[in-house]
């Protein structure tokens, strides 16, 4: 069966240009990048710089939406943070009103659709956050974020988000960052250039992020940009991260001899199976479940349930997750109340580890972008 499978795999890797299906040898071991501290403060700045508010009174925050499917965390993340740093009147906005799926999980309501928005704000958004989507040139999100970006908005791709700004146009001509898996995709935009080893990145008024957990530190930046540094500071003081400077090592994250393989089973996902359920309430933080469900579900091993007994529940931010009661058995998605939510993140990280196996927490890691640590690797909780 599996050498049936490994032609499978090796033939669909061929087909998507990845190499990896020789004898299986290890992955070297790949050295931290050597940071040009200089270079990287000019670049925070100038990204501070590109985003500061322009116009009088408080800055719109429109995050574009996919109603059939957004990234969880990409979506979420800035959200919650925007709206609890109150820095900006923030709507999610989406071909449709009412309720976008997530995607590896959950679901939630409240979207505007375009032409509401669009009668609120005559001028347009001042900043457009776009996550990523599938699919990623769905029409509709094309032509307003090509609308939106003609009236002036700045527009910041989260992660695969980038792809929805190719397909705009958004990247010609410009510097960019992304997710690693879209970055020979991304290059194909004609004059676009990856910058390797940066979390985000600004080239006149377009930015990019790398992977799914880099919507922390260019979210931060971004509450930088239009509250001041000291609001930035408070709100990385609750996210529990010491700083959001867009240093990043962009090496080690990659399609290698090892992980070919595994990228295309865990899409095919087949053995997906053990169910969790996230019992939320009234007041539960967005972020930390994001993050939390982001990791679990991407193991390929769990499906997620959002549960309560009391239906909608409104997450701390304002928006609605659906929920209901719970229509299986399932095992409780393990969330503490007293970790902030990257930490929260990291000891998730070692829950997974624990449960199948450090080579799939480190795959979840590649899926999401994320460093290694000490704490979501040495596991001392």
């Amino acid at each position: 069966m599996w050498n049936g499978l490994r032609a499978l795999l090796c033939a669909s890797m061929a087909a998507i240009g990845l190499a990896g299906c020789g004898t299986g040898t290890r992955d070297a071991a790949v050295p931290p990048a050597a940071h040009d501290e200089a270079a990287l403060a000019r670049d925070r700045q100038a990204f501070v710089e590109a985003m500061k508010p322009r116009r009088p009174g408080r800055p719109v925050v429109a995050m574009l939406a996919l109603n059939e499917g957004t990234e969880l965390t990409d979506l979420l993340l800035p959200h919650a943070v925007l709206q609890h740093a109150d820095v900006a009147e923030v709507r999610i906005v989406a071909p449709r009103a009412g309720r976008v799926t997530l995607f590896p999980a959950l679901q939630v309501e409240g979207a505007q659709d375009f032409a509401t928005f669009d009668r609120a704000h005559p001028a347009g958004a001042d900043y457009v956050i776009v996550p990523a989507m599938e699919p990623a040139d769905a029409p509709a999100v094309r032509a307003w974020l090509q609308q939106q970006a003609s009236r002036g908005a700045r527009v910041i791709g989260v992660c695969s988000g980038a792809l929805v700004l190719a397909q705009a146009g958004l990247l010609d001509g410009r510097r960019f960052a992304g997710h690693w898996y879209d970055r020979g995709t991304l290059r194909q935009r004609p004059g676009a250039t990856h910058v390797p080893d940066r979390r985000y990145l600004v080239d006149r008024d377009v930015a990019t992020t790398t992977g799914i957990t880099a919507s922390v530190p260019a979210t931060l930046a971004l509450v930088e940009a239009i509250g001041g540094p000291a609001k930035a500071a408070a709100m990385a003081a609750e996210l529990g991260v010491d700083g959001w400077g867009p240093a990043h090592a962009s090496a080690p994250f990659g399609l290698t001899t090892g992980r070919g393989a595994e990228y295309l089973f865990n899409k095919a996902a087949f053995w997906r199976g053990e169910r969790r359920r996230l019992e939320v309430r009234d007041g539960a933080d967005d972020i930390a479940l994001a993050l939390a469900t982001d990791a679990w579900t991407r193991t390929g091993h769990v499906d997620v349930e959002a549960v309560s007994s009391s239906g909608p529940v409104k997450l701390r931010s304002g928006l609605v997750l659906v929920a209901g009661p719970a229509t299986r058995e399932a095992k409780p998605l393990p969330l503490v109340a007293a970790l902030k939510p990257v930490q929260q993140l990291d000891r998730t990280l070692c829950e997974i580890a624990g449960r199948y196996g450090n080579a799939r927490r480190d795959w979840v890691m590649q899926e999401m972008e994320y460093p290694r640590t000490a704490a979501n690797t040495a596991c001392a909780w």
